[in-house]
């Protein structure tokens, strides 16, 4: 067998399907997003980024960067090793802690990215609960889907957040088998929310566990920033709440929260977690900080939600269509490949305005979309502009705008 011809005949597919994957070269300045630098080749300009998950632009903020500095010059640059062998710096430790009251639980175990804490603590959960059912939302995560699907266990998919479903599927197994119920609060491609309670309703009829992916929504929702379960009040009512320091919080990692049992149990079996180097305690601390900071102030949050609304209405206006939902994610919709990716490239060559395309497999064929992320600091002039160039872009495009 030729290997290089076959991998490049499956790049090739890519490409021809409008699917291959380029990446955006920028530099990001701090204190100055959402503007950065874009590079191509030895040449740059000035862009306006509108698809950071940097949602609440935490990775800016002064006091965080401030940490940083200071235990990188107190600890050095990296943990030096696991968790388990000298790499558990006390900043580790407390970064556990914060998250535990940010979750009202009894205990939190830290990973080195969401996409491992799910991985890892699904797959340890479902593959060492003995016969163990695990009934997963359609729309999960694919870090989500790995773990399931590595933990080898009986997985039963119901409808993306329909609670009948779910309930027949529940209704139907085994009375005796243990069960777990895993999906999102923020589902980050629609910006839809899931029905918390009826699924924890569900849970304590039929004997489930509950996991809850926070991810989309930690710092951004809640009096203090603890996702949609603190709004909602339902925090103790769900098991397991997974989450991540790299979007809202505006650094890097993973996290779950649970009881002490549970935690314990994953941080003693999980092999994504035991042979993996610890994050740097300069970014741990630099979480606890900002955690620290997004539980008292309301302000970037307020701020956020306002943007979002002013993009929503502009769009609306100028007949973009946007799927509605009740986040602060701005699905824009295309519904082909290759034109999303036209678009997108129109967007940052002629406009200075950088949304990625998002295609299959990230989202069913057929529903492409720009997946714009408004936050704090994007200003009325780059509203007006995003909406403006959107708008020139549909009518070069002949597109039919909404209602």
């Amino acid at each position: 067998m030729n290997y290089n011809d076959f991998f490049e005949a499956k790049i090739s597919d890519l490409h021809s399907e409008g699917r291959y994957r380029v990446f955006t070269d920028i530099e990001r300045h701090a204190g100055k997003f959402p503007k950065a630098t874009r590079w191509v080749g030895g040449e740059k300009s000035e862009v306006t980024v509108w698809c950071s998950n940097d949602y609440l632009c935490m990775g800016q903020n002064r006091r965080v960067l401030q940490t940083m500095h200071d235990v990188i010059d107190r600890c050095g640059a990296g943990a030096g090793g696991t968790r388990n062998i000298s790499g558990t710096n006390h900043y580790h430790v407390l970064l556990e802690h914060e998250l535990c009251d940010l979750h009202n639980k009894e205990a939190a175990l830290v990973f080195t990215s969401g996409y491992v804490s799910n991985l890892a603590a699904l797959c340890t959960l479902a593959s060492k609960l003995p016969d163990c059912i695990v009934f997963s939302d359609e729309f999960n995560h694919a870090s989500m889907i790995e773990g399931i699907r590595h933990s080898r266990a009986e997985k039963q998919i119901f409808r993306h957040n329909d609670p009948d479903d779910l309930e027949r599927l529940l209704a139907a197994a085994d009375p005796n088998r243990p069960k777990l119920i895993a999906f999102e609060s923020v589902y980050s491609m629609d910006g839809d929310v899931a029905p918390i309670a009826r699924y924890c309703d569900l849970a304590e009829k039929y004997g489930a566990l509950t996991y809850l992916d926070e991810v989309h929504a930690v710092g951004l929702y809640g009096p203090r920033g603890g996702g949609i379960a603190d709004q909602e009040g339902l925090m103790g009512r769900v098991d397991v709440i997974e989450g991540t320091l790299a979007k809202a919080f505006g650094c890097m990692g993973g996290y779950i929260t649970a009881s002490a049992a549970i935690v314990d149990f994953v941080r003693s079996y999980a092999s994504a977690f035991i042979f993996t180097t610890a994050l740097p305690p300069a970014v741990a601390a630099a979480a606890i900080t900002s955690i620290q900071h997004l539980k008292v102030s309301a302000m970037e949050r307020q701020r956020h939600q306002g943007v979002v609304a002013k993009v929503r209405r502009r769009l609306s206006d100028f007949g973009v269509n946007h799927m509605e939902n009740p986040s602060h994610i701005v699905p824009v919709m295309v519904g082909d490949p290759v034109m999303c990716k036209q678009m997108s490239d129109d967007l940052l060559d002629h406009y200075g305005i950088y949304v990625q395309p998002i295609n299959y497999p990230t989202v069913p064929r057929g529903t492409e979309r720009l997946r714009i992320t408004p936050s704090p600091m994007h200003s009325d002039e780059d509203i007006e502009h995003l909406a403006r160039s959107l708008s020139a872009i549909w009518s070069h495009m002949n597109l039919k705008r909404a209602a």
